[in-house]
């Protein structure tokens, strides 16, 4: 019995410890430098490479607004890490392959579950949220 309660006392201390911190700042970097180009420099999906895609890219900031109100970290992690791909520019996405992959780092999603990702991830997801119209 007391075994069980170290390990249970343990794991949830890990996972408590396996969320980090965002940094917005990286995450602007990081959509400046691999989504703008498709998103836009504003993130409403008229990025210069828009005429080439398959499909037209999403406007990043409204998806709070067509998520009943509700900013959808999980169905953003799992876009951006190619878990939930997406073929709008002829291959899954991300296009940039090992970048987004790292260490498995936490991150809450909305309904207060943690789901697994890299940093970079974890950043432009927090700079993401940012850019959400009220």
């Amino acid at each position: 019995m007391r075994a069980t309660l170290s390990i249970v006392i343990l794991a949830s201390l890990t996972l408590t410890n396996a969320t980090q911190a965002q940094d917005i700042r990286a995450g602007t970097q990081t959509y400046e430098r691999y989504c703008a180009a498709c998103h836009g420099h504003d993130a409403t999906g008229f990025g210069p490479m828009r005429a080439v895609l398959t499909l037209l890219p999403t406007d990043l900031t409204a998806l709070r607004a067509t998520n009943n109100g509700h900013f959808p970290v999980e169905r953003v992690v799992r876009r951006i890490d190619g878990r939930d791909p997406l073929v709008s520019h002829g291959s899954p996405m991300p296009i940039y392959g090992s970048f987004f992959e790292d260490r498995d780092t936490g991150l809450k999603t909305e309904r207060g579950q943690i789901i697994l990702t890299s940093q970079p991830v974890i950043d432009l997801v927090a700079y993401l949220e940012t850019l959400q119209k009220p």
